[in-house]
């Protein structure tokens, strides 16, 4: 989850005003996403970027529901620790009661522009899905970079939303959908993806690297669990279809997966590189 005051519209603004149900449900979708195969292709390609290790103290910033944070907790065992760190005190809590207590993972709200931890703190640091709903994303890259040592390692994963490509759809409909909402928000980072590496290099870091982790999703209900844009369960309120598309929108998904012909690629990018 994002900072109160860094963020983008929408539910990601302030997700501890939410009614206790519309929390209930973006807590879910961060469930659901984890467990998603393309998502778990995601995080081992950055698990593998990161390399963790045995007596490590490493920081996910943007923790979530705390399932990256449990699964490096067991890498660095009982002689490291993972610090998650969240702007939101109710997902914290929810990433919490998920977590074994014999983990060595300390929780702790924060801002990822403006991080309470001394320099050098941290043999690694990631971040996930985070700077695209950042203000200045700079700034808080430059932050991760102050935190981890030298020699340690930065890590950022991060969507393309401007790879987004759909088949099965009339292309007229995706055309008109994809002008109306892409660059709507001028504080969301719709390209943030491809925009990671040269991040990282102005931040200072070295030997930098960027893959592209290109998501497939065969079907609109695969796709709906990381693609908000594909999920009928998504209120009209969250703004996310204009509503003179909606109805026809979720139709032609529908009429497409029945006829087995829909498709859809979204770009992921994991860059990573190292500090001096």
């Amino acid at each position: 989850m994002t900072n109160d005051g860094q963020s983008d519209a929408g539910a990601f603004r302030d997700i501890d005003a939410l009614p206790e149900p519309v929390f209930d449900l973006i807590f879910g979708v961060l469930r659901a996403m984890a467990e998603h195969p393309e998502i778990q292709r995601v995080r081992a390609v950055a698990r593998e970027a990161l390399r963790p290790a045995p007596g490590q103290r490493l920081l996910d910033a943007g923790a979530g529901a705390g399932e990256v944070a449990r699964d490096l907790a067991a890498a660095v065992g009982r002689d490291g620790e993972v610090v998650a760190m969240d702007a939101s005190l109710r997902t914290l809590a929810g990433a919490r009661a998920l977590t074994p207590p014999d983990l060595p993972i300390r929780f702790v709200q924060g801002d990822i522009t403006h991080l309470e931890f001394q320099a050098d703190t941290f043999d690694g640091v990631r971040s996930e899905r985070v700077l695209q709903h950042v203000v200045d994303p700079d700034a808080a890259v430059r932050e991760l970079a102050r935190v981890t040592r030298p020699g340690g390692r930065v890590c950022l994963i991060d969507t393309d939303w401007e790879s987004l490509a759909v088949d099965g759809i009339r292309n007229d409909l995706t055309v008109s959908l994809r002008e109306r909402l892409l660059g709507a928000d001028p504080n969301h980072h719709d390209d943030m993806g491809r925009t990671l590496r040269r991040r990282l290099v102005q931040a200072g870091l070295r030997d930098v690297t960027a893959t592209p982790v290109a998501c497939y999703f065969p079907d609109p209900v695969s796709a709906g669990v990381v693609v908000p844009l594909f999920d009928p369960a998504v209120p009209p309120e969250a703004g996310m279809i204009p509503d003179d598309l909606r109805d026809t929108w979720f139709a032609e998904l529908a009429a497409a997966g029945e006829r087995g012909e829909f498709l859809a690629v979204l770009t992921i990018w994991v860059a990573a590189g190292v500090a001096s």
